[in-house]
């Protein structure tokens, strides 16, 4: 399912390392993909262990039978080992995004770190190892699901020590050995890009989805829920939880006063930024992530506050209705003086009967034309049973 983030929040991914620059939509996006991830690590490992394994042959053709051979064959088996293991780990733990990378880590050090021994023991072959080089590369970037700065430095360094070994004790022409190096760091340069745009791809798709799902479930006026989700999840969704957990639950219905003289004296641009200037009251002065705001009808708004009792409901209410009344709108050289009325219900879940939250939305919307016919401008509360 693809999350609701605040519409507020900015959608834009850092050219570099290809994650998005707000932490908690690159934390919705890791988590939208996890299963996708997980499945891709699962057959990525098992690939490297079968290719760990299944070269033991050619270390025998290679070097024949002997100490280096078992040594060898000894880190192909620790490398196909810590695969396993974190093969095995995976499973165990599906939902930990964490541990998702931290094994994706482990894996890429393991398998770079063997294959460097593996060449270190079988010197005299570096120009093949080098075309094996350019696979664990490969692998790395695009194969093996990893933050793409991780991908990047553990390439990179491996790179850099196998040019060392291959210089070191490989024999090699000068010449052989500058264009070997050039090979392999013109292999990362690709790599990176290939996997740069494989997840900038994937992070445009996600933004797409986020900009999709906040049309179907958002005012596009005042960027506040809309009623349809309102009935569809998010009120269904937090009385089960308050159910469940026996906790309060209250509601705020709040009404701009003679929003009709607003609009017929200002125009439907003046009465537009009256609503926007209520509403991002209403966000500023809520909990994000916790409570939520919805645009009920055309002038009319609803809060939904969770583990909230009737006096804390009330006491934010009378705030809302004391910072709206000192508010002043500025729109094309005109201020516009606006107020509102409240009414607030709440329910107890500790203690509250099975049936009391059916009519909680009607009795706000009672309480709220109590406010209005009691002059306006004033707060009205109520604690259902």
């Amino acid at each position: 399912m693809v999350p609701n983030p605040d519409p507020s929040r900015t959608i834009k991914v850092a050219p570099l390392r290809c994650e998005f620059c707000d932490p908690a939509i690159e934390q919705e996006f890791l988590r939208h993909h996890l299963a996708m991830t997980q499945a891709q690590l699962r057959v990525t490992f098992l690939f490297c262990s079968l290719f760990y394994l299944c070269f033991a042959l050619t270390d025998v053709i290679w070097v024949g039978y002997s100490l280096k051979t078992g040594l060898l064959i000894g880190a192909r088996l620790l490398v196909a080992g810590v695969v396993l293991v974190c093969l095995a780990m995976l499973e165990r733990r599906p939902n930990a995004i964490p541990f998702t990378r931290v094994a994706a880590n482990i894996v890429e050090v393991a398998g770079a770190a063997g294959f460097l021994l593996i060449a270190a023991l079988r010197p005299a072959e570096f120009s093949l190892h080098a075309i094996s080089m350019s696979i664990v590369i490969i692998v790395i970037y695009i194969y093996i699901p990893n933050r793409l700065l991780y991908a990047a430095a553990i390439a990179a360094l491996s790179t850099l020590l196998f040019i060392l070994l291959a210089w070191r004790l490989g024999g090699l022409p000068t010449a052989e050995l500058a264009t070997m190096a050039a090979l392999l760091l013109l292999g990362n340069l690709f790599g990176y890009v290939a996997a740069r745009r494989y997840q900038m791809l994937w992070r445009v798709e996600f933004s797409a989805q986020i900009v999709l799902k906040n049309l179907s479930i958002r005012d596009p006026l005042t960027g506040c829920y809309n009623r349809r989700y309102l009935h569809e999840q998010l009120l269904e969704t937090e009385i089960s939880r308050a159910q469940r957990y026996r906790l309060s639950l209250t509601v705020i219905m709040c009404d701009l006063d003679h929003f009709k003289a607003v609009n017929d004296t200002y125009g439907h641009h003046g009465g537009d930024a009256v609503l926007q200037r209520f509403a991002a009251l209403l966000l500023s002065m809520t909990r994000d992530s916790i409570d939520s705001v919805v645009r009920y009808g055309g002038e009319e708004f609803l809060l939904i506050l969770p583990e909230t009792d009737l006096a804390g409901g009330e006491l934010l209410a009378e705030r809302l209705r004391q910072q709206l009344e000192a508010t002043v709108v500025e729109h094309e050289d005109q201020r516009i003086s606006i107020t509102a009325s409240f009414g607030v219900a709440s329910i107890d879940f500790a203690s509250a009967g099975h049936d009391a939250h059916l009519n909680m939305i009607a009795a706000a919307d009672d309480l709220l034309y109590a406010a209005k016919n009691g002059g306006r401008n004033r707060v009205c509360t109520r604690q259902l049973a």
